[in-house]
């Protein structure tokens, strides 16, 4: 796999250069990686697979930056985000919200949805072409404001 071997290069460069908060990210992914290859779902990890499972590590990281900042934890937080940093190195360039909405215009009108009661309709698309290249928490605001 690609990203599989992207990692392990990463994490020997890391090693090289004692890197430890690079070094520590590469190895969670990994290790993600392998619990992946090593389940039932083994057979369907493919590239989406890969960026939802990175996207998570990212979102995990970020939510627990928000509760060590919450607890005054400040150089706690800031290494949790110095790692979703690095792993974000690993994820399809995300698109401006400009580009979103623009797509997000583009389903609406091809699905034909007019009100927020199509809302269900215009995310099942948009989530499928959109995957990884832009957050579904924006998505759905997004899509709401249109169809409003």
């Amino acid at each position: 796999m690609l990203l599989e071997q992207k990692i392990n290069d990463g994490i020997k460069a890391a090693m090289l250069a004692k890197d430890k908060i690079r070094l520590e990210s590469l190895r969670a992914v990994k290790a993600a990686i392998l619990l992946v290859k090593t389940s039932e779902n083994a057979k369907d990890f493919d590239e989406t697979a890969e960026i939802k499972m990175l996207q998570k590590l990212v979102k995990q990281r970020r939510e627990t930056a928000e509760i060590y900042a919450g607890n005054n934890r400040q150089e706690l937080a800031d290494r949790e985000l110095a790692e979703a940093e690095i792993i974000e190195e690993f994820l399809p360039k995300q698109l401006s919200i400009e580009e979103i909405e623009s797509a997000l215009r583009s389903i609406v009108e091809e699905s034909g949805a007019g009100s927020v009661k199509d809302m269900g309709k215009v995310m099942g698309i948009a989530s499928r072409q959109l995957a990884g290249k832009a957050d579904g928490k924006l998505i759905a605001e997004l899509v709401k404001k249109i169809l409003q």
